[in-house]
């Protein structure tokens, strides 16, 4: 797996948006979903109709699953973006069994087919680096942290072993530690 970069650019994350809504309303979701949830792509790709809407086909207040690649279960408040085009989504397709059915097989996008729709849709916004699933938990961590989320709650959120990790993982960069200094002034 290469490494990838968070989209540290708020109007290439719009952008991105309305790329990926003008191509296909399942691809906007599940890029919305991914940078206001954390979820790994494994997670994410798992998601069932049933974990998101409740029988009358509203979003549910809270997503509660049990992770992957940790088996503890999580469970989070669905933020305002995410809910508003869980709501689009729902309006404009059949539920069935997978939030995210492929259009290849009765199962769910996978990985690779992810990697591709977020690859392609980054370079036709002109966002440079390396952009692939992992980003989208990235992007989640990095906005965090930007807007003044303290560094162990991020930790927490992303099931981290240390501050350190966590800053090294959503690419702080020394520049932005060193602003810190820099712009201080006390």
């Amino acid at each position: 797996m290469e490494y990838v970069e968070p989209i540290r650019d708020r109007c290439k994350i719009e952008a991105m948006k309305r790329y990926l809504k003008g191509k296909n309303l399942r691809d906007y979701v599940l890029f919305t979903l991914g940078i206001n949830s954390g979820l790994r792509i494994s997670d994410l790709l798992q998601l069932q109709i049933t974990d998101i809407f409740d029988q009358k086909g509203k979003v549910k207040d809270r997503l509660e699953l049990k992770e992957q690649k940790t088996g503890k279960t999580k469970e989070f408040p669905i933020a305002p973006p995410a809910r508003k085009a869980l709501e689009e989504y729902i309006s404009a397709k059949q539920p069935d069994h997978w939030l995210f059915p492929s259009r290849k097989s009765a199962g769910p996008l996978d990985r690779r087919q992810a990697w591709r729709i977020l690859s392609e849709a980054a370079a036709a916004v002109g966002i440079p680096g390396r952009i692939g699933t992992h980003t989208l938990r990235k992007t989640f961590g990095y906005w965090a942290f930007k807007q003044g989320v303290d560094i162990t709650r991020i930790q927490k959120l992303l099931n981290h072993s240390s501050p350190g990790i966590t800053l090294a993982y959503i690419g702080i960069t020394k520049d932005e530690l060193d602003a810190v200094y820099i712009n201080l002034n006390l």
